[in-house]
């Protein structure tokens, strides 16, 4: 190898300085992203009072300020979370975590499943592939159910979202409380031994399907990766996103605080199992449900209350059922709908009776 292709001290080779150039395009391109994210909440009051002309008491006004401060805020959001964890979903192909899961115990497979389901690839057109492989692969069928419910569930968008609109701790007790959801039900629904109520055609899937690992990828694949999966998710989330953002900005501005309190609040009992049974007729994702909660925890409801509507929007909701049911026997979807529907009422009765204003 010649000295051109090796550099030396003072000039390294150039694939060296490829890690040293993207970081620092990188640095850049956060700051400058971070100096544009700070100033939203005052370009959006001057778009809404000065340019707009309208009142700041108003009804309107309100709802006019939230719908154009939340939009660029969650696309941003949406733009660099996707990024960051696009690149780290690079080192995590479906296939390889197929591999992994492959043959892992209960509860040990469960928890990994759960863990591995925050940054695998998932939406709910990829249930019935991602079920199949699954079970050709040999994944016992409970830790399968892990992953299907904190795949969808417990994502990097609703994560980073949370973080981004509510503060890390809301985040982290989402994060834990979905992932408990995700084991204990994957858990029990291995228990009970539905095997049998698996559609035949899938046990027919050639179970010695070899894993394909991805090549090695060089940083600017990763890059490119990243970008990818913002043009594809932000392209295919965008619409749920701002109806989303819309129907929070009419929470805000609109409904007055006393009646959320009344209808979704700690001293109504039965808000949580309503909240629930809202949520599950509804089709939407992290992205598009989450500037609603931000709405409805501005307006006073509770906390576990809106965490289960949340939940069941994105865990339970009826097009995914849909769509699974090309691989379930109606028995053990119900199944699946009963163990992780009780789970979200558990996490909603407990965060309304632990967490205290």
């Amino acid at each position: 190898m010649g000295k051109e292709s090796q550099g030396n001290y003072f000039f390294p080779a150039k694939a060296n300085l490829m890690p040293y150039l993207y970081l620092s395009i990188g640095l850049v391109g956060f700051y400058l992203w971070w100096l544009v994210y700070v100033r939203l909440s005052s370009v959006s009051s001057w778009l809404t009072y000065t340019l707009l002309g309208m009142e700041r008491s108003s009804h309107l006004g309100e709802s006019v300020w939230f719908f154009l401060y939340d939009s660029p805020k969650v696309m941003m959001l949406l733009l660099l979370v996707v990024f960051g964890v696009g690149i780290i979903r690079s080192f995590f192909t479906p296939e390889k975590t197929r591999a992994i899961l492959s043959g892992k115990g209960e509860f040990f497979g469960n928890i990994l499943a759960a863990l591995l389901g925050v940054v695998t690839p998932f939406c709910s057109c990829s249930a019935v592939p991602l079920f199949i492989g699954f079970v050709a692969a040999g994944v016992p069928l409970g830790v399968t159910f892990s992953f299907l419910i904190a795949a969808p569930m417990v994502n990097e968008i609703a994560l980073g979202l949370l973080y981004g609109l509510l503060g890390w701790k809301i985040a982290a007790l989402y994060m834990g409380t979905g992932l408990s959801v995700a084991v204990i039900a994957g858990w029990v629904i291995g228990k009970l031994h539905m095997e049998k109520h698996i559609e035949e055609w899938v046990s027919d899937v050639n179970a010695s399907e070899n894993f394909e690992y991805e090549e090695r990828l060089t940083i600017h694949d990763r890059v490119v990766y990243g970008w990818d999966a913002v043009k594809e998710i932000i392209g295919r989330v965008w619409v749920y996103v701002i109806i989303g953002i819309a129907v929070g900005a009419a929470i805000h501005g609109f409904v007055p605080e006393e009646f959320m309190a009344s209808v979704m609040g700690r001293d109504a009992w039965w808000s949580v199992p309503l909240a629930t049974s809202l949520g599950i007729p509804m089709y939407s994702n992290a992205a598009g449900i989450i500037p609603v909660v931000e709405a409805l925890l501005g307006k006073g409801a509770a906390l576990g209350t809106v965490l289960a509507f949340m939940m069941s929007v994105i865990a339970l909701s009826l097009p995914e059922m849909v769509i699974l049911r090309k691989v379930l026997k109606p028995r053990l979807i119900g199944v699946f709908i009963g163990v992780v529907g009780c789970g979200i009422l558990m996490v909603g009765y407990l965060f309304n009776i632990v967490i205290q204003g």
